[in-house]
């Protein structure tokens, strides 16, 4: 997708105000440009605002919404585990281009495969900045992606900000992309 595609809403939508974190209703007929379009969220810019919207509301400014997940057959629990990370990395930061993964915020990320049918997720994660609004936001699709995966039944994530966060947990992609290599 362009950077700055202009779009209409074709119906009323939920969306979140970044940075704060809070819920608004996006009116039919409202005109806006994307500006990121990752992980299956967009990020709209409103009258000098930015949105996003969930991946379940792409048909309100006509895109696709994403793909349901499905494991091989036979699939083992490594491919459980890589599905996982998978989802991690189409989570995003609302204002930059990067994914939680390589941006060094995912702390801890355990499995417990006793059930292969109902498997538990137990992550722990932080955020760039303690105050940042859409924390709650983050954590919560953290949550809804890795439930998206098949045999997984259960995920806990925990928001944590210890060690704090610093730019040195980015990854060698991330620093790259940022200009910091």
């Amino acid at each position: 997708m362009p950077q700055n595609e202009p779009v209409t809403f074709t119906r009323d939508c939920e969306a979140v105000l970044i940075p704060a974190g809070d819920t608004v209703e996006i009116p039919v007929g409202t005109h806006g440009n994307v500006t990121q379009a990752l992980g299956g969220s967009f990020t709209v810019y409103i009258a000098g605002n930015l949105i996003r919207i969930a991946g379940e509301n792409a048909d309100a400014i006509g895109k696709e919404a994403p793909e349901p997940l499905a494991l091989p057959e036979n699939a083992t629990a490594e491919d459980v585990e890589a599905m996982v990370w998978e989802q991690m990395q189409t989570v995003f930061d609302p204002e930059i281009p990067i994914n939680l993964v390589d941006l060094g915020l995912v702390y801890r990320c355990e499995f417990d495969h006793s059930d292969p049918d109902n498997r538990v997720v137990d992550i722990d994660m932080t955020l760039t900045a303690p105050g940042c609004g859409m924390g709650d936001i983050l954590v919560d699709d953290v949550r809804s992606k890795v439930r998206m995966v098949p045999t997984v039944a259960q995920v806990n994530v925990e928001l944590v900000f210890d060690p704090p966060w610093s730019m040195e947990m980015m990854s060698d992609a991330a620093k790259l992309q940022v200009g910091m290599l």
